[in-house]
């Protein structure tokens, strides 16, 4: 049997183990510390052929949407192992270490990136400029729209604001007095509403300069009327004034007969307005005085007083020179103009001209011009408010009520006059009493007044 048999060889024992042949002489140990050599890792590439000296690996494939999923597409088969030298494939020991593959941004589709996450909410993205029918649109023109709105509201909260402040300082500049006080058979309320308007020779207040410079004549002494204006105001059709003259020839509770505006100087207000009632029949709502100073100051106010003057007025007493004809009067000519009786009719005439100028004051106060115009509003309102005395029920809407309904087209009459005649009190004029009656009922029953009876 030759020795060379491999039946007859021997396997050595693994891992020291003690052979049955002869000791042979060990083998070097292995390098890097005993364990088995480890091939470099190998990086996977993505390009158009498979990487060198590595496996083949499949193209990554990120998820997609349904929507964006490809029809009808084969996965890529995977490439053969590229050979090794001699035309033979690479030994392979174990698997290669595979290493993240690195992120490219045109794996994802072209209108979505992802956003880190930092913790928080996400916000969405704000739409483009041309965002798609339905989407979620922009609104700068609705908080455009609100800030608008925002400024329109403190508008009008400031406008809100000095109209009451107005309001409320005007009514307090007024000056108040019991002027519509009760008495035994008081005359019970009649239709509509009624004014007494006064306008007194007062001179409280002036200065001998200022008394000097409104020809106001005289000393200071008992105040009189001037002018005595009855205003009433029907629950329907137009206004209606009514000038009384001062001079009338009526019954004075407690003093007898006399003139009317002696019951100014005897009682003051509280007596005019008893007289008043008891003379015409009719019950009076309001009561409004002015004075010399305080019509000046109105007139001043305005800007003066367009009036047509009938007739040329030369008074020396009241301080006025005027011709005839449409003019400008201003605080102390339309105050001579109101009081003068310098003419051929002298109460009558100026009675007239009082209605005349009353008409032209207020077509000027309440015109479009002055009530836009707060540089103009204001003044007026403030001198007429410090100007005026009404009964302690008054108040600043009161007058503004009775201004709206002096405006447009009014009725401006006298009481029926049947003459004059002297008397222990000096001229008077005496009512024609028949016509003076059918007047007044007419009133008081808030009824046009005849024709016949007026002298407009």
């Amino acid at each position: 049997m030759n020795g060379d048999d491999p039946r007859m060889r021997r396997v050595p024992p693994q891992n020291g183990a003690p052979g049955r042949g002869p000791a042979r002489r060990p083998a070097p140990p292995p390098p890097h510390g005993g364990r088995p050599p480890v091939e470099p890792p190998q990086v996977i590439r993505r390009g158009p052929g498979p990487p060198r000296g590595g496996r083949p690996t499949e193209r990554y494939e990120p998820p997609r949407a349904y929507s964006q999923a490809p029809e009808g597409r084969q996965a890529t088969p995977a490439r053969p192992p590229a050979p090794g030298r001699g035309g033979k494939p690479g030994p392979r020991t174990h698997a290669p270490t595979q290493r993240q593959a690195p992120y490219r941004e045109s794996e994802y589709a072209p209108t979505q990136r992802p956003v880190p996450d930092r913790g928080g909410r996400r916000r969405p993205p704000p739409p483009g400029r041309n965002a798609p029918y339905g989407g979620a649109a922009p609104r700068p023109r609705r908080r455009r729209k609100r800030h608008i709105g925002r400024w329109v509201l403190v508008f009008l909260l400031v406008l809100v604001t000095a109209l009451v402040y107005a309001v409320v300082k005007l009514d307090g500049s007024l000056t108040r007095i019991d002027a519509l006080g009760d008495y035994e058979d008081r005359v019970g309320n009649t239709a509509g509403t009624n004014w007494l308007l006064v306008g007194s020779d007062s001179r409280a207040g002036l200065s001998d300069e200022e008394a000097q410079g409104l020809a106001t004549g005289g000393e200071v002494g008992d105040a009189r009327t001037d002018t005595i204006i009855l205003v009433h105001i029907p629950p329907s059709g137009r206004t209606t004034l009514v000038s009384l003259p001062r001079d009338s020839y009526v019954g004075i509770p407690g003093y007898g007969q006399d003139k009317l505006n002696a019951a100014f100087a005897f009682g003051g207000a509280p007596l005019l307005t008893q007289t008043v009632e008891i003379a015409t029949g009719l019950h009076i709502d309001h009561y409004a005085e002015i004075g010399f100073a305080g019509f000046a100051g109105v007139v001043d106010g305005l800007g003066g007083i367009d009036v047509c003057v009938p007739q040329a007025i030369n008074d020396p007493l009241a301080g006025i020179d005027i011709p005839a004809g449409c003019q400008e009067l201003n605080g102390p000519e339309a105050l001579g103009f109101v009081r003068s009786r310098a003419t051929a009719l002298a109460d009558i005439d100026r009675m007239n001209n009082q209605r005349l100028f009353l008409s032209a004051l207020l077509e000027k106060a309440t015109s479009a011009a002055t009530l836009a115009n707060p540089f103009a509003l204001w003044p007026m309102a403030s001198n007429t408010a410090r100007s005026l005395t009404v009964d302690s029920d008054d108040h600043i809407w009161d007058l503004a009520r009775l201004a709206w309904s002096l405006r447009g087209d009014t009725l401006a009459t006298s009481v029926p006059v049947g003459g004059f005649t002297d008397t222990a009190s000096g001229n008077v004029v005496l009512w024609a009493k028949p016509d003076a009656s059918r007047f007044f009922e007419a009133l008081a029953d808030g009824d046009p007044i005849p024709a016949e009876l007026t002298t407009e």
